[in-house]
């Protein structure tokens, strides 16, 4: 089990560093860098479903410039809503 995660966790930090647009590469690769190791199974699974959303709504929701939808809202959106992208 904790393997699976492992591997998770470097197909998804993957994905993070090469979305497509180079402003979300930098966004989402560094945030899954400082916080994929933290991450549980549940918190992986919503961060994969996370991914899933094309790169002008993620950049949306995180820069606030919109509300993501009721059913995207999750504890690791919010996370990711709060990370600290210049340190």
């Amino acid at each position: 089990m904790a393997s699976d995660d492992a591997i998770r966790r470097k197909r998804l930090l993957f994905r993070c560093w090469h979305r497509g647009t180079r402003e979300m590469d930098l966004m989402l690769g560094r945030f899954a860098t400082r916080n994929l190791s933290t991450f549980d199974s549940g918190q992986l699974d919503r961060f994969e479903r996370l991914l899933e959303n094309s790169d002008p709504d993620l950049y949306n929701w995180i820069t606030g410039r919109e509300s993501p939808p009721p059913a995207e809202a999750s504890d690791v959106l919010h996370l990711l809503i709060n990370f600290k992208f210049s340190e």
